[in-house]
């Protein structure tokens, strides 16, 4: 079985190559890097230098595939938005073009929503994309995975995490679905290995519960051993931190809006059931990534 992985080195992707090596599969990844990932895991891989907006280059390399595990990188440029949708246009050719069985995309919860939710409305670009062209007009089968908020998001609040307080966009008290990278990846990996599906399908990965900011940061700092709290910021205040950061207006919009657009009643598409949940705990991944990256040991 020939599976191609795009962003291999990835929160998700280094996972999920993990997977698919155990099960016997030497996967293709497609990265801008590929020397790393030779060094990291040898023959067991097949490695290809592939930037997602060279056509042909991605043309190239998903020929003669069985499966692909497409995550859409954010793009360097001003507007995200436009960067994703531009990477969407050019796989989905390729894989329309390749005649790739399945696909399976890593979204985002709140892509359903299309507009509105800031650099996930790129995300939802790339669903509408592979719909019309891998799915409509070619007939080929597609997952998106509507993932939950990352576990490793945290890993960009450090300094707050050290400081003792975090600052958000959110109601600080409002619930919403966390997820551990290594759970989106077994999901994925039972997805591209699997030849029973067909069509287009949606399926959430939600973790193991939803979790308010709150929650989160009390869950922080038992693991931690430090007292954490959470501040809610007012939106005005952080598009204004964003901008004197530097960031483009469409890039501070696409940053806000990942919060702004997941709040006021928003509930995912997919509920949580048997399906979408995954195990892996708040706590767990914070024992085992969130302490060594604070350098914490013991």
């Amino acid at each position: 079985m020939e599976i191609a992985v795009t962003a291999p080195a990835g929160n998700v992707g280094r996972f999920l190559v993990g997977h698919l090596v155990r099960a016997g599969v030497r996967p293709r990844l497609l990265s801008r890097h590929p020397e790393r990932l030779r060094a990291a895991w040898g023959d067991l891989v097949d490695a290809r230098e592939v930037d997602l907006r060279d056509a042909g280059a991605v043309s190239q390399a998903t020929r003669g595939v069985d499966a692909l595990f497409l995550v859409v990188p954010p793009g360097d440029g001003d507007d995200p938005v436009a960067a994703y949708a531009e990477v969407g246009k050019v796989v989905a050719a390729a894989v329309a073009g390749n005649g790739v069985p399945r696909t399976v995309l890593q979204s985002s919860v709140g892509a359903e929503l299309r507009e509105g939710a800031g650099e996930i409305d790129g995300l939802a670009r790339v669903e509408q994309t592979l719909d019309r062209v891998v799915v409509g007009e070619a007939g080929l089968a597609v997952t998106h995975l509507r993932c939950g908020f990352f576990y490793s998001n945290l890993l960009y609040e450090l300094d707050g995490i050290r400081a003792g307080e975090v600052s958000v966009l959110l109601p600080t008290g409002m619930p919403f679905a966390w997820v551990a990278p290594a759970d989106i990846a077994a999901v994925g990996a039972s997805l591209v290995l699997s030849r029973d599906w067909s069509g287009r399908r949606v399926q959430a990965v939600h973790g193991p519960g939803d979790l308010s900011w709150e929650e989160a940061v009390a869950v922080v700092g038992e693991v931690v051993g430090r007292t954490v709290t959470v501040r809610r910021v007012a939106d005005e205040d952080m598009r204004a931190a964003l901008t004197g950061a530097g960031l483009s207006p469409a890039r501070v919009e696409a940053v806000m809006g990942m919060s702004t657009g997941l709040r006021d009643g928003f509930v995912p598409e997919q509920p949580r059931t048997a399906v979408t949940t995954t195990d892996t705990t708040l706590g767990a991944w914070a024992w085992a990534e969130l302490r060594p990256a604070l350098g914490l040991t013991g």
